[in-house]
């Protein structure tokens, strides 16, 4: 028979082999789905920059106006932000990712109808309003189904769709454009928002069939592993943080964290919008072969997501990865502007800025569940986004009006590297305690 001590060692062996059956489950079922999804989101922010190679020119805009035009998304994505998040809160995520995708894949399409700057700017911040809440709507569903020392692993996962849209969107948007250039009379940029609008609202209609709300929702978990995830989260609720709407938004490490992401995503935005473009400048005119360039950054930021968000979870820590990460990028950013005109180099360079920008973006979501939970949760995680992205306002035209009055992208650069450089000094020197404390990587 089993003594008290052997049967306590096998209870604790039975609970962690649920426990790892569970979450491997969940994490199958809702991550790789949702990444496929926010590919799709992506895309369909980002493609601008490919199809800017054939519509600047069909449609007459300065490197300016198109820059304007590029950040005027995330004015929309500002403004709708917050409040997206709330209805999610009460509605939930399957119905309202739903509406998000669907509505924007439509305004998507229809930028294939643009003529000039006025339609530009309208539907542009159309499709930043009908996008606003899916990345941090996600985010929030994740504080769902997994405890805090899972999620710098998980949002992992789930944001390595950035770089992957990167590795995927170069060469499609080079194919759409170099082979369906003309075809029913129609330019390749046309083609391409129309494709990749129709793709992303047919997903949102899946996300119907597909995403279920909560754990007590589920029927493909059994009612043990229902059980465990509750438990698990309820640890986490016991946990001293801010449930209260108002205070969330006016708490000094929401607005922290809400600074230190608006200077690091500078840089992520200025990349975003501009790799085709800096790649060109170096002397590379093919479109297709400017799209698969443009899969190297991405790809290597994509590695280095995965990597550092394991090693952060593992570890628990999370200052350090986040400020090295940030301090790599600014680095990157400040040598591809130096080696601006030789294609190798500068693509190296772009390579480490896109590593460090992209590896420190899980590691930074791991910090507001530290202090937010609940409604509050869902106010302050779409500030701190919604603050954050404005920078996708400020460096697309900061760039297009330092090129125009330049002729070179270079000062830009260096622009964009002192911005990350003050958000990896922000998180470094002054990040608050309760930010700052290490996430225990044994306890559910």
């Amino acid at each position: 028979m089993l003594n008290a001590s052997d049967r306590g060692v096998l209870d604790t062996t039975v609970s962690t082999s649920l426990e790892a059956t569970v979450y491997r489950k969940a994490t199958w079922r809702l991550v790789p789905f949702l990444a496929i999804c926010f590919i799709c989101a992506y895309l369909d922010r980002v493609n601008i920059s490919f199809a800017k190679l054939q519509m600047q020119s069909d449609l007459g805009l300065s490197d300016a106006a198109y820059g304007l035009g590029a950040g005027i998304f995330f004015i929309g994505y500002f403004l709708f932000e917050i409040p997206s998040n709330v209805i999610l809160e009460r509605v939930g995520a399957r119905k309202w990712i739903a509406r998000i995708m669907i509505s924007w894949g439509i305004a998507s399409a229809l930028m294939m109808f643009v003529r000039g700057e006025t339609w530009f700017y309208v539907l542009r911040f159309v499709i930043g309003a009908t996008e606003a809440g899916f990345m941090p709507g996600v985010m929030l569903y994740f504080t769902y189904w997994f405890p805090p020392k899972k999620r710098a692993q998980i949002n992992a996962l789930f944001l390595a769709s950035v770089p992957l849209s990167g590795v995927i969107g170069g060469p499609v948007a080079g194919f759409v454009m170099t082979y369906f250039d003309g075809f029913g009379k129609l330019p390749g940029w046309q083609w391409l928002f129309l494709l990749e609008g129709a793709l992303t609202a047919a997903l949102g209609v899946a996300v119907l069939f597909f995403l279920t709300d909560r754990p007590s929702d589920a029927k493909w978990l059994t009612a043990d592993e229902r059980r465990l995830i509750n438990d698990n989260l309820s640890l986490e609720a016991s946990a001293s943080r801010e449930h209260h709407f108002g205070k969330a938004l006016r708490q000094p490490e929401t607005l922290f964290l809400a600074s230190v992401y608006l200077f690091a995503l500078i840089g992520l935005w200025g990349l975003t919008f501009w790799l085709p473009e800096l790649i060109k400048q170096t002397g590379v005119v093919n479109k297709m072969s400017i799209g698969f360039l443009t899969m190297i950054p991405y790809a290597a930021g994509c590695v280095a997501m995965i990597l550092v968000g394991r090693s952060s979870d593992r570890t628990g820590e999370r200052r350090k990865h986040l400020g090295t990460a940030l301090v790599a990028a600014c680095i990157g950013y400040a040598l591809s502007g130096w080696f601006g005109h030789v294609t190798s180099l500068s693509l190296l360079a772009l390579t480490l800025a896109a590593v460090g920008t992209i590896s420190c973006l899980p590691v930074f979501w791991t910090l507001p569940p530290k202090v937010l939970a609940g409604p509050a949760a869902a106010g302050g995680i779409a500030l701190i986004n919604s603050v954050g992205n404005l920078s996708g306002a400020i460096s697309p035209y900061l760039v297009g009006k330092v090129k125009e009055l330049t002729g070179s992208m270079e000062t830009a650069l260096y622009m964009i590297a002192g911005s990350v450089l003050l958000a990896a000094l922000l998180v470094l020197v002054a990040l608050p305690r309760k930010l700052a404390t290490r996430d225990d990587s044994t306890r559910s």
